[in-house]
């Protein structure tokens, strides 16, 4: 199990073109703040139809992005 599974299952389920969450919204979704291991995890949510976008450590923000076949 994945320690981000919490956040990619919610990301699933909203099933938009492209999400933006901040820090704190992923903290409440995941139930742990993000860290530095997010880069190494973020390769897993290609699994579930959606890729990591931009991440801004000034606005705090982390943009999804569903994959297109």
């Amino acid at each position: 199990m994945s320690k981000y599974e919490a956040l990619w299952k919610y990301i699933k389920k909203e099933n938009s073109q492209k999400l933006i969450l901040s820090f704190d919204d992923i903290q409440s979704i995941n139930g742990i703040e993000i860290d530095h291991s997010f880069l190494n995890y973020k390769k897993e949510l290609l699994d579930y139809g959606f890729s990591v976008g931009k991440i801004s450590l000034k606005n705090r923000t982390v943009e999804f992005h569903k994959e297109t076949i």
